[in-house]
């Protein structure tokens, strides 16, 4: 299931609600939307490490409890790293909000159809391992209510899944 959401409008307006936050970037697209919407020292750019955002972003959380930890990924990075899901949970990291921009599609190496493209649902995973907190975006409105809880140190972990359109790759 695809979605309508322009995925660079969406980052740049959830990080405008989220000026202090501590961002790590996925690879490829999340990395370049995250950079478009406004260089800063507190985004950590994610390259060569497919998987490796959502633990990153952990072991953040987990080193600075007092401060919001936003891991901006996709769908294919998530999928490599679904473990991490799991890890999130039995740690239950308050200030770590973790958004998967899904396509349902490997966006990296060509467009091909991802697990969540054929199916497999990242929110009801992370529900399972144990977030407390799991949205799902489809449309723009639907950041409307979430912008409050990126700013929150307390509810984590949380996890979004944003259901982006495949137009702008």
């Amino acid at each position: 299931m695809t979605g309508r959401i322009d995925r660079r409008r969406f980052v740049a307006d959830l990080l405008r609600a989220a000026p202090d936050a501590l961002v790590v970037s996925g690879l490829g697209s999340p990395s370049y939307d995250v950079f478009a919407a406004g260089d800063r020292d507190r985004n950590f750019y994610l390259w060569g490490a497919m998987g490796g955002a959502a633990p990153l972003g952990l072991g953040l959380a987990l080193a600075r409890p007092a401060e919001s930890v936003v891991v901006i990924t996709g769908d294919g990075e998530q999928l490599m790293g679904i473990g991490s899901l799991g890890t999130i949970a039995v740690k239950q990291p308050r200030n770590l909000t973790l958004v998967v921009l899904d396509n349902g599609h490997f966006g990296e190496t060509g467009m091909q159809r991802s697990h969540s493209g054929l199916g497999a649902r990242l929110d009801e995973i992370a529900r399972g391992a144990g977030f407390s907190s799991v949205t799902e975006i489809t449309d723009m409105q639907g950041i409307a209510a979430f912008r409050s809880e990126v700013h929150r140190l307390a509810g984590g972990p949380k996890l979004a899944l944003v259901r982006i359109s495949t137009d702008h790759v």
